[in-house]
């Protein structure tokens, strides 16, 4: 990772979110897979938003439905083809026992298993190429604390406004609550998060400075040849979670006030050849409209503590779409940002 990356944050600042990644790069192969594990389970729900969507098991986690909590997410590359990746991550979980249970032994469970793809088919060379179920299962094995970001994982064939995409991350404390919020995103996008103008972030978090005059240009000229027709199909995918208790309906919430940070930082977005879809995660860990320890004003109700929580969703999500693409580096045929405007670091 570069020396110069001030952490905005990991996902895993959410206690009891793991994530791993896989993913295979140089032979024509440039894709990979991302697990979001949690191991105690997460109250879920999902908002999509984009015209081409690549998903499996939204409808499980829509309200009224008969399962109520998740142990896993799955982001993958490989279009409709890497839906398979979660039978991966779904094999691990049962070998765990977590999941739906449907009998009376311990490891007689249904995990259920969400996933979302992003369209990476032959950046790598070969269009055969793609994630499996071995790679959903070795990033589910892999999850951990990590904060690794970048060209990795689900992100390994992600590009954005041309440039190399990425598995971005951040998170916030939602004060004076004592919650936390954080997001992953990965970012596979037809519109760009940098802005043409400044050749900065859309969403700037101080990382960057102003670039010289040759790197705006051949960044200029890196976005006009990514917008001309014609246009490649895309993706941002992505996790919000939060240790606030929620109701599905709420995460949902979660996930749809997610998207406004996604559409900050990334123009245009929502595209009808984009599949954007973010997962909303609620661990049940902190209680709001409670008094206790002090934690939250008297007074305040629930519907005013749930609108700072969904505030900083959209804020942590734009940061992590943000993050993506200042973390990656150059692999295959998309030069990074930081290549294409070093005097920016």
């Amino acid at each position: 990772m570069p020396s110069d990356h001030r952490d905005p944050g990991s996902i895993c600042d959410v206690d009891g979110v793991l994530v791993g990644h896989h993913q295979r790069t140089g032979r024509g192969w440039q894709t990979g897979t991302t697990a979001v594990v949690i191991p105690s389970g997460a109250v879920a729900a999902v908002d999509v938003r984009g015209g081409g969507p690549g998903t499996r098991e939204t409808d499980a986690l829509a309200p009224g439905n008969l399962v109520d909590r998740v142990h896993a997410i799955c982001l993958s590359g490989g279009s409709a083809f890497g839906l398979a990746a979660a039978d991966g991550v779904m094999a691990v979980l049962e070998e765990r026992g977590l999941g739906v249970p449907v009998g009376p032994g311990e490891h007689d469970v249904v995990p259920v298993v969400p996933v979302a793809v992003i369209f990476d088919l032959a950046r790598g060379g070969k269009f055969r190429n793609r994630p499996d179920a071995t790679f959903g299962e070795r990033a589910a094995r892999r999850a951990s604390r990590s904060d690794r970001r970048g060209t990795i994982g689900a992100g390994t064939g992600a590009r954005a406004g041309g440039l190399q995409g990425g598995v971005g991350m951040a998170s916030a404390a939602v004060d004076p609550l004592g919650v936390t919020v954080a997001a992953l995103a990965v970012v596979n996008a037809s519109g760009s998060v940098i802005d043409p103008a400044s050749a900065r972030p859309w969403c700037d978090d101080g990382r960057t400075r102003r670039p010289s005059g040759a790197d705006k240009a051949a960044l200029r000229k890196r976005l006009t040849a990514a917008t001309a027709p014609p246009q490649p199909l895309n993706t941002t995918i992505g996790v919000v979670a939060t240790d606030a208790a929620l109701t599905r309906p709420e995460a949902g919430r979660l996930a749809l006030a997610s998207h406004d940070g996604l559409s900050r930082a990334i123009r245009p977005a929502h595209a009808l050849t984009d599949g954007d879809a973010i997962f909303g995660l609620s661990t049940g860990a902190i209680e709001l409209a409670h008094d206790a320890a002090g934690l939250v004003r008297a007074g305040d109700s629930r519907a005013a503590q749930l609108n700072a929580v969904f505030a900083v969703a959209a804020d942590v999500f734009a940061r992590a779409c943000t993050d993506a693409v200042l973390s990656a580096e150059s692999i295959g045929d998309a030069p990074a940002y930081r290549d294409v405007c070093p005097t920016a670091f």
